[in-house]
C-alpha cells in the first residue's frame, strides 16, 4: 500500500485520482508512480505542445508511435516475446494509468489509434497462427505499423450479429485457395493509417455463428478506403472501407471459422475498459478546468465558486467522477485476479455506461460554467468545447449506451432463469 504523503499533480480535490492526492490506496505500488510520472512527463514534452496543430492539419505523424514505443510506453501492455515492453509488475493498473494520462490531453483524436492497436491486436495474438503473429505483432507493438478493428458496418453497428460483409472461399487466377470478401465498413478508426485490418465477415450462414475473423493487408487491391467527416476532431480519422471482390490468404483466417462472433465478444471486454479509462481521464479533465473556471471568473460581483448552483455542480461531478475511479478500478482488479471473460461481460458492459454518463454530464456541466466560452474553439473555452463534442465517440463505440445496459441485464435474466 503506497504512503499517503506521496502527492503528484493538481492537488485541488478531485482534480487528479485520489491515490495522486496522497491517499491510500491497496492497488497502487512504486511502479504504478514511475511508469505515471515517466509517462506523463513524456506527453507533456512530445505531445502536448504539438496538439493544436496536429488536430488543425487532421492529423499527426505516424512516426509517433515508434517514439512512443522506445520511450517505453507503445509496446508496455504486450508480451515481450512480440517486443512489449511492459514495466515490472505489470498489470491492468498501469494500463489503466496509461488511458487515463492520454485522455487528459483533452480529445482532438491524438493518439487515437493507439487505443485501436489494443484492440485490434489480441485477437491476432490471442487466436491467430504464428506465421500470421510473426508477420503483424511485432511490428504493430514497435509502433511501425498500425492495424485496426473493422467489424462496424452501416447496417451493423452494435448489432454485430448481422455484418454482411461476405468471406467465399475460391481460386485465383494462380490457382491459390483466398477468401473473397466483398462488402462495406463504416466508422473503422484509424483506417487510413492502417497495415492491417482486423476484420469480422460472414463465412456462414446468418446470424452470429456464421461470422468469422480474418486478418485483411490493407494495401490489397478492391480496397478503397476514405476519410468520414465526424462530430469529434480526428486527427488520427474515421473511415469508410468499400471491398470489392478482395482476395485474403486463406490462411489469414484467425482462429477457428464461425468463431469470429465469440472473439468479439471476448475482446469487446478489454475494449470497453479502455474507452471507460479514457473517459475517467476526460471527465476528470472537465472537472478540473471548470473548478479553475469557477475560481478565477466573477459574475454579479462574485467568483463562481461563491454562487451555490455552481457548487452544487462541481460537487456532482467530483461525485460522479469518484465512483467511475472506484468503479474502474474494481474491473481492473477481476482483470489482475484472472477472472474468465464470460464472466466480466455485464461489468465492463456497465462500467462503460457509467463512464460515458459522468462524462456527458461533466461536459455538460463544464460548458455551463464556462458559459459563451464553451461555445467556440478558441480562448480558455476551448478545451471544453472540444471535450464536449467528445462525448458521442464514448457513448457510442464499443456498444452504445442502450445495448450495453440491454446486454448486462439479459446475462443476468438468463442466470436466474437458469438456477430457478
Amino acid at each position: 500500500m503506497r504512503p499517503s504523503t506521496e502527492r503528484y499533480g493538481e492537488q485541488i480535490p478531485f482534480a487528479e485520482p485520489y491515490w495522486y492526492q496522497g491517499f491510500h490506496s491497496p492497488y497502487y505500488s512504486s511502479t504504478h508512480e514511475k511508469f505515471r510520472d515517466g509517462l506523463r512527463e513524456w506527453l507533456n514534452e512530445n505531445v502536448r505542445p504539438n496538439l493544436e496543430d496536429w488536430i488543425e492539419e487532421k492529423r499527426y505523424p505516424p512516426s509517433l508511435h515508434e517514439k512512443f514505443y522506445q520511450a517505453g510506453f507503445n509496446g508496455c501492455i504486450f508480451p515481450t516475446e512480440f517486443g512489449g515492453t511492459p514495466p515490472e509488475n505489470f498489470d491492468a493498473f498501469h494500463e489503466l494509468i496509461l488511458w487515463y494520462e492520454l485522455a487528459q490531453l483533452g480529445g482532438g483524436g491524438v493518439l487515437g489509434q493507439l487505443a485501436i492497436n489494443s484492440m485490434a491486436l489480441p485477437p491476432v495474438i490471442k487466436f491467430g497462427s504464428q506465421r500470421m503473429k510473426d508477420e503483424v505483432v511485432r511490428e504493430v507493438v514497435t509502433g511501425k505499423k498500425n492495424i485496426c478493428l473493422a467489424i462496424s458496418e452501416p447496417g451493423a453497428g452494435s448489432d454485430v450479429a448481422n455484418i454482411q460483409t461476405t468471406a467465399v472461399r475460391k481460386r485465383n487466377a494462380a490457382g491459390e485457395k483466398v477468401w473473397s470478401i466483398s462488402g462495406t465498413k463504416k466508422w473503422i478508426t484509424g483506417g487510413l493509417m492502417a497495415n492491417w485490418f482486423t476484420m469480422a465477415v460472414r463465412t456462414g450462414g446468418e446470424g452470429s455463428k456464421g461470422l468469422s475473423l480474418i486478418l485483411v493487408p490493407a494495401g490489397l487491391p478492391g480496397i478503397r478506403i476514405r476519410k468520414m467527416p465526424t462530430h469529434f476532431d480526428n486527427s488520427h480519422n474515421t473511415t469508410f472501407i468499400l471491398l470489392e471482390d478482395v482476395e485474403v490468404p486463406i490462411e489469414n483466417l484467425i482462429g477457428k471459422e464461425g468463431q469470429g462472433f465469440p472473439y468479439i465478444m471476448i475482446n469487446f471486454n478489454h475494449e470497453r475498459f479502455v474507452i471507460a479509462s479514457g473517459a475517467l481521464g476526460m471527465s476528470r479533465l472537465t472537472y478540473s478546468l471548470s473548478m479553475n473556471e469557477a475560481l478565477q471568473r466573477k459574475t454579479f460581483g462574485k467568483r463562481l465558486v461563491e454562487h451555490q448552483v455552481i457548487r452544487a455542480k462541481l460537487g456532482e461531478m467530483a461525485r460522479l467522477i469518484e465512483s467511475l475511479q472506484d468503479n474502474t478500478e474494481r474491473c481492473a482488479y477481476q482483470f489482475v485476479r484472472g477472472v474468465p471473460d464470460r464472466d466480466l461481460g455485464g461489468q465492463c458492459a456497465l462500467l462503460k455506461v457509467m463512464a460515458s454518463k459522468t462524462f456527458e454530464y461533466c461536459a455538460r456541466e463544464a460548458a455551463q460554467i464556462f458559459g459563451g466560452s464553451s461555445l467556440v474553439r478558441e480562448g480558455r473555452g476551448m478545451a471544453v468545447e472540444r471535450l464536449y463534442r467528445e462525448v458521442r465517440g464514448t457513448a457510442i463505440p464499443g456498444g452504445s449506451e442502450e445495448i450495453l445496459l440491454d446486454l448486462a441485464i439479459k446475462q443476468a435474466v438468463r442466470y436466474g432463469l437458469s438456477h430457478m
